[in-house]
């Protein structure tokens, strides 16, 4: 059995070695690195993939979400709302931009923004909401739309963990995660489902007066070269990842199939145990399973994470401190307590390796350590 990987890339580049390796040496001899016609192509493919009207690639998912927040001229002080159970860059570039972040907690089941809890956060300072779609599967998007709608707020989606999902409307359309708000982001980073071999990220919109400044902030500020109409950043996407992910991005729809193929069977190995919640399938998004997330009850979540990397299963905690609790981000606003679902999901949850090149011997592997540690 080959060894198991939370995230197996080795495995997954053998069988795309021979296309990415002449794509990289295409771009080396081509010697456009930067803005090459590989980054324009990737922007395109990405577009279509998405349906969306406008792809901007840039250097990483914290990035995207900056330059985001200063395309919609937002103003130290003015509010963003978004969930204290993420990943520290949701709310890192909030606080980097002056902005202040208001925290909400999340619903048991998907672990995504609770909408009641956006509802009752909105003040008069509320200017921008920032759902994350966590570990694989949308935020119910409709009613967050809806608040936007009515208190006139702008919507950016964090669509670094759930890129290839769909969310389902009440009336039967379907959308891409990140393409429901006014912008969406995402990151490449190389665990992503759609991951780069470097860092890299994209910001989506439909709106053109949106793109245009987008595309002005990750380029220094520059419409015209050397003339500076607005403060901007150097964030770009270079050739070499647009490249890798242009034969990534192809096979997007095959990866999220053998994640749902692994996810199934944990779900048959660990569904009704006493002990173990599997994911929640929310009936208004399908699900690509960036993590694979069990809710432990009644056990030492901690030592269930020791005993499975003695036995040769890597498994992570995502997120061990909720945002609110950060030394970087408490706030008087908010104490332990506050949150309580995000607290008890910080002290309960763990990750199970989660990718597409884990076959069905790894798979039985790992069911049956999970299963035996409670058999101690």
């Amino acid at each position: 059995m080959e060894k198991i990987q939370m995230v197996d890339l080795k495995r997954q580049y053998e069988k795309i070695r021979e296309e990415v390796d002449a794509a990289v040496l295409d771009v080396i001899r081509s010697t456009q690195f930067i803005n090459g016609p590989e980054v324009k192509a990737f922007q395109k493919d990405l577009e279509e993939y998405l349906g969306a009207k406008h792809v901007i690639p840039c250097a990483n998912g914290t990035d995207a979400l900056q330059v985001s927040m200063m395309a919609l001229d937002l103003k130290p002080g003015d509010e963003v709302i978004t969930t204290s159970f993420t990943f520290v860059a949701t709310v890192e570039v909030i606080a980097l931009l002056g902005l202040r972040p208001v925290l909400v907690d999340v619903d048991p089941g998907t672990f995504n923004m609770d909408p009641e809890a956006v509802r009752k956060a909105i003040t008069t300072k509320t200017r921008a909401i920032v759902p994350v779609h966590l570990f694989g599967q949308s935020v119910h998007m409709e009613p967050i739309l809806q608040l936007a709608e009515e208190h006139d707020l702008y919507v950016i989606e964090d669509n670094a963990q759930a890129i290839g999902a769909e969310y389902l409307y009440s009336d039967g359309r379907r959308k891409k995660t990140g393409t429901l708000g006014h912008i969406g982001c995402t990151s490449f980073f190389p665990s992503k489902n759609l991951g780069c071999y470097g860092d890299g990220g994209a910001v989506f919109t439909d709106d053109d007066q949106l793109a245009q400044r987008l595309r002005v902030i990750v380029n220094h500020g520059m419409e015209v070269r050397y003339y500076h109409d607005s403060v901007g950043v150097n964030s770009r996407l270079d050739s070499i990842q647009a490249a890798i992910l242009r034969i990534k991005l192809r096979r997007l729809d095959d990866y999220a199939r053998a994640r749902r193929q692994a996810a199934a069977y944990y779900d048959e190995a660990f569904g009704g145990h006493p002990s173990l919640g599997i994911p929640v399938r929310s009936p208004y998004s399908t699900h690509v399973f960036h993590q694979y997330t069990l809710k432990t009850t009644g056990i030492e979540r901690f030592e269930l994470q020791k005993y499975l990397m003695d036995h040769g299963v890597p498994a992570m905690v995502y997120y061990p401190v909720p945002m609110h609790m950060q030394k970087a981000y408490r706030d008087p606003r908010y104490g332990q307590g506050d949150f309580p679902v995000t607290e008890q999901l910080s002290e309960q949850v763990i990750s199970l390796p989660m990718h597409t090149e884990l076959d069905e011997e790894q798979l039985a592997h790992i069911t049956a350590r999970v299963l035996s540690f409670f058999d101690q």
